[in-house]
């Protein structure tokens, strides 16, 4: 891959990790968050979005498409990066190792929930309160499913950090920094609101 195609493939790979993965994710978070109101209420929102119209494409282009290109291709960021916490402990070499570690995590974690939500509904299974309900009282894929979506919501947000750098909008280092507050505390909002909804439906 010459440099010029390895910048493309990278800037595509981190806008789409933003748009549409990213605005998919918090958009699938305040879904879910309908659980705190109790089943009614979350099976109403699930199926108003299972119902929209040309969901099939909607899913296989918005969805599915650009999160097996930013996952496939995240994979291979994360397993050639020069990690130098050891040499360099910086935050900043902390957090680009995290969105290693997080984005790996993630291929296996995204993975695992697609079979038990979307390949089981392909089967003839019903995603609705029940299910989730069902999955979340085996103790240890609760605790699978919170660090899946803390691990998503710091991706999520260390990545518009980078993305925010590495594009040239966040240049100075006080930019950089007053960056740094407002997308980690948007990973913590959106941490609570996913683990929220994991627990409402224990």
């Amino acid at each position: 891959m010459t440099r010029e195609s390895d910048f493309f493939v990278r800037r595509l790979h981190s806008l789409l990790g933003i748009i549409p993965v990213g605005l998919f994710l918090v958009q699938h978070l305040v879904i879910n968050h309908f659980a705190t109101r109790g089943p009614e209420a979350f099976n109403q929102a699930s199926d108003f979005m299972g119902n929209l119209p040309f969901v099939l494409f909607l899913e296989w282009f918005i969805i599915y498409i650009p999160l097996m290109f930013h996952a496939f291709y995240g994979v291979y960021i994360a397993f050639t990066a020069k990690n130098n916490v050891k040499r360099y402990g910086t935050f900043r070499n902390w957090m680009f190792m995290l969105q290693r570690i997080t984005g790996v995590f993630l291929v296996i974690f995204i993975a695992w929930h697609i079979w038990e939500t979307r390949i089981q509904k392909a089967l003839g299974a019903e995603v609705n309160y029940d299910m989730m309900a069902d999955i979340l009282a085996n103790p240890f894929m609760l605790v699978f499913y919170i660090a899946g979506v803390v691990a998503a919501a710091f991706h999520l947000f260390n990545g518009v950090w980078g993305v925010l750098v590495t594009w040239g909008i966040a240049q100075s280092p006080r930019s950089q920094q007053i960056v740094t507050y407002i997308t980690m505390a948007a990973f913590v909002i959106l941490s609570i609101i996913g683990v929220q909804a994991l627990f409402a439906f224990t």
